[in-house]
């Protein structure tokens, strides 16, 4: 067991430099780069994009190449590669130079992310990834620590090189993957193809959906907080986020043993858009900890049961249609919202929080009839399919 744990904790260390840090520290230090540069509204929003293109193409790579998915090389020079594009990113100091730095770090963590699914997969009991998902919190806990724990005046630049020295640190923890195999889950059977198209067609639109919302939230939040309230909450509130998603996963998947996915989808999702909303409604430090907390205590739990909704319906690369939905989803909400940042990051946190609440309304249609983890496929069959299926059986 002592192996299985040392393997959760290389994988939180992989995820927590690659996502807590590499995608997300950009969410703590934007303040201080929209004061101390040239950063503007739009140039903000572009930068988080070209984070997602990057990311997209990570996870594109990722699912073309199963030997990448799952190369000790790959995840190394991922890391280092990683590490590189956060200390470089003082050193260009321009708008190309960040963008090519930002697509790069995107498609690094990418790699990483995948590598770290994969192998927690493949080598760990079904009750332990969760608890390797929670590295991504650690890694924004840390990330949102360190900027509220400079000093005052520091530089944009000082908060980037200890964001990668963090990076490198937690780097050298997950450098090497290691595991044993487990026994291989029973398969689940997939109810009748026409019943598996719809739902996943509806599961397909909420996730992309949430994918909207979510890295709205996730890129402007602190910006957000920090001009309606102190300027330490904004710092505070992103710890909170980090701190909130470390048990999160693990908590859902425990959850989806005693309720239907749906079910737990819709409740994730309208807890997510509360916590969103929040800041934007409300100044001071109960609106900025309580969205905080909701908002890191849903999305990584949205994630884990919409990818697993996938895999219970039984639909041809449901995980790799419902990834790319999700990282599309994730280009497309800076760009929408970067007309409205003239206005502040206000306005973008409450188009958010609309946009996951219609993420949970079309979740909401996934409730009825949706199979369970157990269930028959004749349950769910219509009375033709029913007929086939008991010919077959």
């Amino acid at each position: 067991m002592h192996v299985h744990w040392a393997h959760v904790g290389r994988s939180a260390a992989g995820l927590g430099a690659a996502m807590g840090i590499g995608r997300f520290a950009y969410t703590p230090i934007l303040p201080l780069m929209t004061a101390q540069t040239a950063l503007g509204p739009k140039a903000a929003g572009a930068l988080a994009t070209a984070n997602y293109i990057g990311y997209l193409a990570g996870a594109l790579a990722g699912t073309a190449s199963p030997r990448l998915a799952r190369s000790a090389v790959a995840w190394r020079t991922s890391l280092v590669v990683l590490v590189f594009s956060l200390a470089a990113m003082p050193l260009w100091p321009n708008m190309i130079g960040w963008l090519v730095l930002r697509t790069v770090a995107g498609f690094a963590s990418a790699v990483v992310f995948v590598i770290a699914v994969n192998s927690m997969m493949e080598h760990l009991p079904s009750h332990l990834p969760g608890w390797g998902f929670g590295g991504v919190g650690l890694g924004i806990a840390l990330s949102g620590a360190l900027v509220l724990a400079m000093p005052a005046g520091a530089g944009w630049q000082g908060a980037w090189w200890t964001s990668a020295a963090l990076a490198a640190l937690l780097g050298a923890c997950a450098w090497t993957m290691r595991g044993r195999s487990t026994t291989t889950a029973a398969a689940v059977p997939s109810p009748p193809r026409r019943r598996a198209n719809r739902w996943f067609a509806l599961l397909f639109v909420s996730y992309t959906l949430e994918g909207i919302g979510y890295i709205i939230a996730g890129t402007f939040l602190v910006a957000a907080i920090r001009q309606t309230s102190a300027g330490w909450l904004g710092g505070g509130a992103w710890i909170f986020v980090g701190l909130a998603a470390v048990p999160s996963a693990a908590l859902w998947a425990w959850l989806c043993a005693r309720w239907s996915h749906p079910t737990l989808l819709v409740g994730a999702l309208l807890l997510q858009a509360v916590g969103i909303a929040l800041p934007a409604m409300a100044s001071g430090p109960i609106a900025a900890f309580v969205g905080a907390t909701l908002f890191g205590a849903t999305f990584i739990g949205v994630s884990t049961m919409a990818l697993a909704a996938g895999r219970l319906l039984g639909f041809p690369g449901a995980v790799a249609l419902l990834t790319s939905g999700y990282s599309v989803g994730q280009i497309v909400g800076p760009i929408a919202v970067t007309p409205l940042l003239h206005h502040g990051f206000s306005p973008a946190l409450l188009v958010a929080a609309a946009v996951v609440l219609a993420s949970a309304t079309v979740a909401g249609l996934l409730r009825f009839g949706f199979p369970s983890a157990d269930a028959d496929p004749r349950q769910v069959a219509t009375p033709r399919e029913r007929l086939a299926l008991e010919r077959r059986g």
